[in-house]
């Protein structure tokens, strides 16, 4: 039962179901000696089916395959694809062997790369060989032309000083050999499944080891490498697929990144550590496949950010397809619009839908609705804090936790909360408090029964006449137009009130709406302050790979548009 604070914003999740103290490698072994013959994993763009004990098999033979490359426990190496086989598989022989995963963002390009990889120190890369217009093994060549005279685990290149061995994802049909590479099945083939090594090694382990670095997208400086545990990200992917409800008959439908927590831990690790089925329909996202997915393999949850859910409902061919297996998925990685969550429980048959809250740094899920959540609750909240973590809302200016339904910093605290910045002790510091509380830089409130709503981060806010605007608050209202399909808010420089009000609209499919038309639906329905003073419509956002809403480029192209110098906001 959760523990709150009648008068403070501070809750505690309960502890009755303890938490796993073992390793991702033993605690997937004992989940597939017992159900050996449920199916695992499948891809379906690749045509690729495996059982728990294949998955378990393949797993074991990658992992001998990268000891028997030189690689020792502690090592970092680093994949850089879209969604298929080889991800999950790496992803736990990494964790049988003891090595880093070093998630590494598809849509990096070469100096992001390059920093990525020096920054970790990077031995081995897994990449893609491409994807649609982006050439991987070429950006690669340019970083490091010492490949084309390498040999297997020779590289020794002036740009890349840690790299010593490539492998490309060789998909079927593909041909030819790349020089200085190695082929990801020739890898995979070189392993032995019954290698006496990987036990000694997953047996010399503790779930305290760091297992996982990820890059934040941070909007200024450089990424920063958020490191976690085994027990960081085994335990949350399992009480995510508590909160879900996931048991062995269960399907999930993971259209999101695996290099991003939204996959690997909501998608990968909630599945494996309850029996459950992973099925990726796609290498990247495409909502006529995710249709067809849920259909053929009956499907019963489904994960992805609003942009995904939006983009399935309004798809043309959205009444062909049979969706009536789904019943759960996750709807996160950006404020999830009330009217949207409603179309997708209406309309996609996923009335034990959750939302969840979370960032990188803690492994991510902090707070989650549950399948029972009151359905009001679970479109206006992102649910109560975890099992085993706390959370309070605070002052950002004093730190001093604020009265229950006051505006604040979301910070959290517990199993969660990652090991720290990869070799960046100054910005762990700035981030975690000496009392090992995350600050999440988000702004929330808390209601007199736990629940969480966040309203936006804390750089967004938006402080026009020196009254504070919540551009949540404002895209929430303008989702009820009938015309609007998505809408984004943000603030302006202006130099009479500091800031003013700015709204990207993408307007529905065969709609028609003007500027005029917009301001008169919010008159009289909200503040006048809180009406954006500046309507642009467009065809998309710009966003991360992840379905992110860069609302720092919005704001950049709103400057440039206005000839607003960023400096005059006060």
């Amino acid at each position: 039962m959760n523990t709150i604070d009648s008068g403070l914003s501070y809750a505690a999740g309960p502890t009755d179901v303890p938490l796993i103290e073992q390793t991702i490698g033993d605690f997937f072994d004992a989940m597939a000696d017992a159900q050996p013959q449920s199916e695992a994993l499948v891809c379906r763009h690749e045509g690729k089916r495996y059982t728990y004990r294949q998955l378990q098999t393949e797993a074991n033979r990658l992992a001998s395959a990268l000891l028997a490359t030189g690689l020792a426990p502690g090592d970092r190496v680093g994949i850089w694809s879209h969604n298929n086989a080889a991800w999950v598989l790496m992803q736990l022989a990494t964790a049988k062997a003891g090595l880093i995963l070093v998630n590494i963002n598809p849509a990096y390009r070469t100096a992001e790369v390059e920093y990525a990889l020096n920054k970790v120190g990077c031995k081995l890369l897994v990449t893609m060989s491409t994807f649609k217009t982006s050439d991987y093994l070429a950006m690669l060549r340019e970083l490091a032309p010492e490949l084309a005279a390498a040999g297997p685990g020779e590289l020794h290149s002036a740009r890349l000083p840690h790299l010593r061995r490539v492998v490309w994802i060789d998909t079927a049909g593909q041909g030819g050999e790349e020089p200085g590479m190695q082929r990801f099945s020739a890898l995979l083939a070189s392993g032995d499944a019954a290698d006496a090594r990987v036990g000694q090694v997953q047996r010399s382990l503790k779930n305290t080891d760091p297992i996982n670095i990820q890059f934040t997208s941070g909007t200024t400086g450089f990424p920063k490498g958020a490191t976690l545990t085994h027990r960081n990200i085994l335990n949350n992917g399992f009480f995510i697929g508590e909160c879900m409800k996931l048991t062995p008959v269960d399907r999930l439908c993971i259209p999101v990144p695996l290099y991003h927590c939204f996959g690997m831990v909501l998608g990968n690790l909630a599945c494996l550590t309850h029996g459950s089925a992973i099925v990726y329909p796609n290498d990247g996202f495409d909502p006529l496949l995710v249709l067809e997915t849920v259909q053929a393999e009956r499907c019963t949850g489904l994960h992805g950010v609003p942009t995904m859910f939006i983009a399935e409902l309004d798809h043309p061919r959205f009444a062909e397809f049979d969706l009536s297996t789904l019943r759960t998925g996750i709807m996160a990685g950006s404020p999830c619009p009330i009217e949207v969550m409603k179309r997708v429980v209406g309309l996609m048959h996923m009335s034990e839908v959750t939302i969840a809250y979370g960032m990188t740094e803690t492994s991510p899920v902090s707070c989650q609705s549950a399948t029972d959540t009151p359905q009001q609750k679970r479109v206006s909240t992102v649910g109560r804090v975890h099992p085993h973590l706390e959370v309070k809302v605070v002052d950002p200016g004093t730190g001093a936790t604020v009265p229950r339904g006051a505006t604040g910093e979301l910070c959290t605290r517990g199993y969660s909360v990652m090991h720290g910045y990869w070799e960046d002790e100054a910005k762990t510091r700035e981030a975690i408090d000496d009392e090992r509380w995350m600050h999440t830089g988000d702004l929330a409130t808390m209601d007199e029964e736990g629940y969480v709503n966040i309203v936006g981060r804390i750089k967004d806010m938006v402080i026009r006449g020196g009254e504070n605007l919540y551009p949540r608050e404002i895209e929430e209202f303008l989702y009820r137009h009938p015309a609007i399909q998505d809408v984004q808010v943000v603030g302006v420089p202006d130099p009479k009130y500091g800031e003013e009000l700015c709204a990207w609209i993408i307007v529905k499919p065969g709609q028609a709406l003007t500027e005029d038309a917009v301001r008169d639906f919010c008159k009289g329905q909200i503040a006048h302050q809180k009406i954006p003073r500046y309507i642009r419509f467009v065809d998309a956002f710009p966003m991360t790979v992840t379905g992110k809403i860069q609302k720092f480029k919005i704001r950049e192209t709103m400057r440039h548009e206005l000839g607003l110098d960023e400096a005059k906001t006060a």
